[in-house]
């Protein structure tokens, strides 16, 4: 799919800290969060909320009343008048998002919307469905994270399992695993001692939900875990006979990020520091039963081939890397270095909160390839069901 009118502007996308499982946002509704974020997101901006002429809200993970999703957050951030729809595709959320925003846009329906992502895995709903052949009338039941973490009632098989197959099939090995983890902190640990994530986070973030009393200020991401060669090598694997470890394994955190989809009219008046960014195209793919790191490489030549450039044209690689082993196959089908991509971080390492992780993942490759002068940002990362979706752009 290939975009021609629709732009982000400079400065026009932003995210919160993610927050660990069972951490200070654990016990905060995704949608108040959010739209708090995003009112300090465009008022940093000097972005009136009334100049937004739509919405796309992306979840994956329920909170209590998103029934009244679009509307609701669309009133909480200040723009009463508009809507739009609520867009839910496990991990690849951002994308789908972004994607349906950038029809609008491309398509005139719209000249400013907002895609706002938000998730909470800590505290997840505990569902029941109503089951009237039950044993005395007894419920369905379903723990909505971890449930369906652990089984794709289509593949029948874990997200975890999916990565083991790959890791089988293509001969990836532990240690090369924990190398790449071990870069991937490092790589993390340079945004750090650079001050790279001020460029797209609101941090530090005073958690006030009465309105009345601060509680707690969270000051950047929490849950990053101390890693050395030495840690990850005593680490047992998650499965019997297996090579993946919690080391080399992201974890589920809680979240938000933000992106302003607009034409270039809009997009210029709004950038800030540069020049409009523009959305090129979307690609999406799946590939067979239990290999979900796979369905990564056809996303992301989908997507290269809508905007007319091969990989090595890409100046930055952003992926959503569930595990490490996503990367090295994914480096490897593309012939390129793993350690090259993921500049700045990723979520192997700040954690994922499925929703919002891409969206914060677009942000700083726009903000990485803005450092290095421009050129064209490659977004991919699979998603549940054996799935993956990849955007690019051009700074």
């Amino acid at each position: 799919m290939r975009f021609d009118k629709v732009y982000l502007p400079a400065g026009g996308y932003w995210t919160s800290p993610f927050s660990k499982w069972q951490g200070k946002f654990s016990t905060l509704h995704p949608l108040h969060l959010a739209a708090d974020f995003t009112k300090i997101a465009l008022g940093r901006r000097e972005i009136p909320a009334t100049e937004l002429d739509s919405l796309v809200l992306g979840w994956s993970v329920p909170a209590k009343q998103i029934f009244y999703g679009g509307p609701w957050i669309a009133g909480l951030i200040g723009a009463p008048g508009i809507s739009g729809p609520m867009i839910s595709q496990a991990c690849a959320t951002s994308a789908a998002t972004l994607a349906h925003a950038a029809q609008t846009v491309e398509l005139g329906g719209s000249r400013a919307s907002v895609a706002i992502l938000t998730d909470k895995c800590s505290n997840g709903p505990h569902v029941t469905y109503p089951n009237p052949a039950g044993p005395g009338g007894k419920p369905d039941s379903e723990d909505w994270v971890w449930d369906n973490f652990s089984r794709d009632p289509w593949a029948k098989n874990s997200m975890v399992e999916t990565a083991e197959n790959v890791a089988k099939e293509a001969g990836i090995t532990r240690e090369q695993m924990d190398a790449l983890t071990l870069h991937r902190h490092a790589q993390y640990q340079k945004a750090l001692d650079e001050k790279f994530h001020e460029r797209t986070m609101i941090a530090p973030y005073e958690i006030n939900p009465s309105g009345r009393k601060v509680i707690a200020t969270i000051e950047g991401d929490e849950g990053i875990f101390p890693t050395t060669a030495e840690g990850l090598a005593k680490l047992r694997p998650m499965l019997p006979e297996g090579t993946i470890t919690f080391g080399t394994q992201t974890f589920p955190a809680d979240g938000n990020a933000g992106l302003l989809v607009c034409d270039e009219e809009r997009a210029r008046a709004w950038s800030r520091d540069g020049d409009p960014v523009q959305v090129v195209s979307f690609g999406s793919a799946r590939t067979e039963k239990g290999y979900m790191a796979k369905a990564v490489v056809p996303a992301a030549q989908k997507a290269l081939d809508s905007a007319g450039i091969g990989i090595k044209d890409c100046k930055v690689i952003k992926t959503h890397n569930p595990f490490a082993v996503n990367d090295i196959y994914f480096a490897r089908q593309f012939n390129i270095e793993a350690e090259s991509m993921n500049n700045y971080g990723s979520s192997l390492i700040y954690g994922h909160p499925q929703g919002p992780t891409g969206a914060r993942l677009i942000g700083e490759g726009v903000a990485e390839a803005q450092l290095l002068g421009g050129g064209y940002v490659l977004f991919a990362g699979c998603a549940a069901g054996d799935t993956a979706a990849a955007v690019v752009l051009k700074v």
